[in-house]
Formats: structure tokens, sequence, C-alpha cells
């Protein structure tokens, strides 16, 4: 797949974006990607699953105060054992 970002799209989202356009003139031009046999995609987004995932990101706490308490009891009072070969195996897995 090849990404040209020097070279002017046509496609109907950004046609139909341009000043002066009707919906004739959108759906009237043939888009160059298309005559020549290229790939095509559209995005679209379902705008009632997102608002719901903004939502509950907007109603979850930043910080969840009790977790962050009790790691710090735990650390202070020395029963806090960290495991470098479990971190580091998590970190590459991460990868």
């Amino acid at each position: 797949m090849r990404i040209d970002s020097y070279r002017p799209s046509s496609s109907a989202a950004e046609v139909s974006n341009s000043p002066g356009m009707s919906k004739a003139d959108v759906q009237g031009s043939a888009s160059p990607a298309a005559a020549t046999g290229e790939d095509r995609t559209t995005l679209t987004s379902d705008s009632a699953a997102v608002e719901t995932l903004v939502s509950t990101a907007m109603n979850s706490p930043a910080v969840r105060q009790e977790t962050v308490e009790n790691l710090r009891q735990a650390v202070s009072g020395g029963q806090y054992q960290l495991d470098p070969a479990a971190i580091a195996d998590a970190m590459l897995a991460d990868q």
C-alpha cells in the first residue's frame, strides 16, 4: 500500500466540504481512485458507541484512591514485594 501525502485527493467527503459545491456536484463527480481500480476505504463511526465510551470515561474517577492507599500502606509496611523477572516478562510481552 502506498501513501502519498502530496497527491491531492478528490474523495466525495473532501469534495462535499468544499465551499460552493452542491450535493449534485458531489454525486456527479467520479473518483479517480475508482476509475483506476485503486483500493478505497471509508471511515465511519458509530456515534452511539462513541458517546457511551466517552460517558463511561468521563464518569470514571481519575485516581482510584482506595487502591493507591492500599499500595502506599503495603510499600511503607514492607509487605509489597516486587518480582523483577515478572516485570521484565510483562514489559517484553507488551511490545
